[in-house]
């Protein structure tokens, strides 16, 4: 992973979008979205595999991934979609890899770093739930 970057503006709007998050206030997303760090994928590049450990969550910044399980194609994904919310909850394993189709960028927010920000800031979880 690369170092820590601070997300901008357009990435907070982009967490707030996504249904988990919504019922946060401007101040928990930034912390949300300032817990995770970017993360870059080549075309090929396998972002998560099927049956491996679950580690984080995954916002697409830039460029496309495709789900796959057992090989069959699910689904596409593109900016501002993502995948890997359950893995904050819990840590069972993936349920299909996720490939770059095209060099892509994510947010990636790490369990650990998840549970971390929501322990400094318990608003966070309150609005969650």
């Amino acid at each position: 992973m690369g170092a820590a970057q601070d997300a901008d503006q357009s990435t907070v709007d982009m967490f707030e979008a996504i249904p988990m998050f919504r019922g946060l206030g401007r101040e928990e997303l930034m912390a949300i979205a300032n817990s995770s760090k970017e993360m870059a994928f080549a075309k090929g590049d396998a972002m998560v595999r099927e049956g491996e450990s679950g580690l984080g969550f995954y916002l697409i910044l830039e460029g496309r991934a495709v789900v796959k399980t057992k090989g069959k194609e699910l689904t596409r994904l593109g900016r501002g979609s993502f995948f890997g919310e359950m893995s904050l909850l819990d840590d069972q394993p993936r349920s299909a890899d996720v490939v770059a189709e095209e060099p892509t960028k994510c947010r990636v927010l790490l369990r650990w770093n998840f549970w971390s920000a929501v322990s400094k800031n318990p608003k966070i979880a309150r609005a969650m739930l």
